[in-house]
């Protein structure tokens, strides 16, 4: 399936979670809704891949280590899911922190842990970094 515009990728992935929220409720651990959206996603077309290595380097280019994003979407849309009561400050700052350090612009935050599903897209350019 392809996008023509990293907006489009987002709605899908919001409607699909808004599904999956519908469905499963809130109550069961990040994994099983990592699962559930990752193979709804590619029930549809797309390109999902799960626990997707990033590294993330030092100014000078030195190698510091690597992150794992939830789910990788398409090459271009870093998903970052919890399934907790409330989001944090803290969860935001991971998913910029991914963003910069993989040098990706767009990126979506989703909490399915309370009765009303969370989604929150956040974008990181070229300007900011």
């Amino acid at each position: 399936m392809k996008f023509t515009h990293v907006n489009e990728l987002c709605d899908l992935v919001r409607e699909t979670s808004f599904a999956i929220h519908r469905y499963h409720r809130n109550g069961h651990l990040e994994k099983i809704y990592e699962h559930a959206l990752a193979h709804r996603l590619r029930q549809q077309g797309v390109e999902v891949r799960q626990q997707h290595p990033l590294t993330v380097r030092d100014e000078d280019g030195t190698l510091l280590g690597e992150f794992f994003a939830d789910l990788f979407v398409e090459n271009s849309l870093i998903v970052e899911l919890k399934a907790v009561r409330t989001i944090a400050e803290e969860h935001i700052a991971q998913l910029l922190g991914y963003l910069k350090s993989g040098r990706i612009e767009t990126g979506l935050l989703i909490n399915f842990g309370s009765p009303r599903l969370h989604v929150k897209k956040y974008l990181m350019s070229d300007a900011l970094s």
